[in-house]
């Protein structure tokens, strides 16, 4: 069990954390969730003992093992891939290097001899004779691939090391897991398996995370940061969301309530204090007003940013073409003789393992792309809006925010510039602020307020939801399931792709599935799971040719 009394955090006059008390207890995952700049990687930092509070003192009972999902992605690069994931138990990778150092002597003392029986008796203990598989189970559910076990971590992609420190996080059967953001880089299946492994875990784990879908289905609780405090509550972030909007308009109604009851007393008190007749009547009523009570409800710190995708006209009967697209990356082809129709109302989740292939596509559909071969055609009615997955060039040169959105719409002025920052939570000064000391999430907020101002009726997105909070990924999934014409997306956020797509596409190593169908319905269906396997093994090619592809969709699989 780990403890948190009293704790307190601040900086200057911002209170982070105000006599926080809460106790994480063994055999529940707790999914800690708050908007942007609440604490939560704080306050996970100050349970790790990686930060000190200004007050307070956080407790673990004595001989638990504590393990923590590492962000440093540049502190294992001289280690191989399955000693970084065996440090994470830290008691038995000493014992391992000590063992295989006695064990690499050309001769033996009677020490050694003795020391060897110690430490294979302690290996034992600590379960080290399953430490290899262990590692190959975890990085094997992770999509680490056998070939990478062996190398350095320097040799790796961001994004595979990112798992593999997700591994050494979870190896060893920890007693307090602490992950900030474990989703991060890992595809639906990736996601899938982490979201079992913890299901399967006896122990207590301490998850920030903005995937509603991952909390849902991993959490047995969530703890709530806000109004500088933390709130659990028994169940996942659904229930969480129906509980918290219960409680604030119980609130609400019980200060409407009491704010009425003293509007209608001040009234009867100003009418009748001067009327002799009336006047133990006023007076009583006076002292019913001093007793009665209306709470002020502290300022939340959540915020939600008006997103809102209005299409200038609908979409036409030819919506999109796309004929044996292909494209080189690198010297690898990520698309080969790629065939689509778009149709009208087409909500399209793109999925699959290769990102860059769905990147690729989207650049160069958004015309910031050429294809080596092939070709694609909007109609002619159709507008279409580019969010792309790296945005940095958009906020190049430095301008404030005013100028940088007054550039999309030339016409405006400033008030209607300071407005629209309003809507996305840019209010007052933050409308000021330079494009190039925005963060993450402030930048997606832009790009998103930039798109809404073309009045496309063809959205195309790239991982809209990487760096918001969960307030703002709430916003963005309710636009989008209202917007009435075109949408292309890809996104590791399950329940938008889920609620947004009508229609999945999946871009596999030897060809496309492409099935009109939700995305559960999608991930459910054992033919499609089947067909999937042949594809990524390469038994099967599905047809090239544009006439072919689209018989094969009507014929389902055979």
């Amino acid at each position: 069990m780990i403890t948190a009394t009293n704790i307190c955090l601040a900086y200057g006059k911002r209170v982070i954390f105000n006599n926080v008390n809460i106790k994480f207890t063994p055999g529940n995952c707790y999914g800690l969730i708050g908007a942007n700049g609440a604490g939560k990687s704080t306050f996970l930092k100050i349970l790790a003992g990686d930060a000190e509070p200004d007050k307070g003192e956080v407790t673990i009972n004595k001989g638990l093992r504590l393990a923590v999902l590492r962000q440093d992605q540049f502190a294992f690069d001289e280690e191989t891939v399955f000693n970084t994931v065996i440090m994470g138990h830290k008691k038995l990778y000493e014992v391992m290097v000590e063992r295989e150092a006695i064990y690499s002597k050309g001769e033996f003392s009677d020490a050694d001899g003795v020391r060897s029986g110690e430490l294979e008796a302690e290996f034992a203990e600590l379960n080290g004779y399953d430490a290899e598989s262990e590692a190959a189970v975890l990085l094997n559910g992770l999509g680490i691939p056998e070939a990478l076990r062996q190398k350095k971590m320097k040799e790796l992609e961001g994004g595979d090391k990112v798992r593999v420190l997700l591994a050494q996080a979870l190896f060893g059967n920890p007693d307090i897991l602490l992950l900030d953001e474990p989703t991060n880089h890992l595809d639906l299946k990736s996601i899938q398996w982490l979201e079992e492994f913890l299901g399967r875990f006896q122990n207590t784990v301490i998850v920030v995370s903005h995937d509603r879908h991952f909390l849902n289905q991993a959490c047995t609780h969530i703890a709530d940061i806000d109004f500088g405090t933390i709130r659990t509550y028994v169940g996942n972030y659904d229930f969480w969301y129906e509980a918290s909007q219960m409680v604030l308009k119980q609130k609400q109604d019980a200060n409407k309530k009491a704010s009425d009851k003293a509007n209608e007393l001040k009234e009867f008190i100003a009418r009748f204090s001067s009327n002799a007749s009336k006047a133990k009547q006023a007076t009583s009523r006076k002292k019913l007003l001093d007793k009665l009570e209306i709470d002020d409800l502290p300022t939340s710190s959540r915020k939600y940013p008006f997103i809102l995708f209005r299409p200038e006209r609908p979409c036409g009967n030819i919506i999109l073409e796309v004929t044996d697209l292909s494209k080189t990356i690198d010297g690898v082809k990520v698309l080969d003789r790629l065939n689509l129709i778009v149709n009208k109302g087409d909500k399209i989740a793109f999925v699959g393992g290769n990102s860059l292939a769905k990147t690729t596509l989207f650049q160069i559909l958004a015309g910031e792309l050429e294809p080596d071969s092939g070709s694609y055609r909007w109609g002619v009615t159709i507008t279409h809006a580019y969010f792309p997955k790296e945005n940095s060039s958009y906020f190049a040169p430095q301008r404030s925010l005013i100028d940088w959105l007054g550039q999309f719409a030339p016409t405006e002025g400033e008030s209607f510039a300071r407005g629209y920052l309003g809507r996305m939570l840019f209010s007052g000064d933050e409308a000021t602020k330079a494009t190039t000391v925005l963060s993450g999430g402030e930048k997606v907020r832009c790009m998103l307020a930039r798109m809404m101002l073309t009045n496309a009726n063809a959205l195309i997105f790239d991982e809209p939801t990487n760096h918001l909070d969960l307030e703002s990924i709430t916003a963005l999934n309710n636009s989008l399931v209202s917007f009435p014409e075109v949408i292309l997306l890809t996104s590791h956020d399950h329940k938008l792709v889920a609620t947004t797509a009508n229609r999945i596409v999946e871009l596999t190593p030897n060809g496309v599935i492409d099935r009109v169908m939700s995305f559960d319905e999608y991930l459910d269906n054992p033919d499609i799971t089947a067909l999937r396997a042949k594809l990524c093994q390469g038994t099967i090619n599905l047809p090239p040719s544009l006439q072919d592809h689209q018989e094969s969709q009507k014929q389902g699989f055979d």
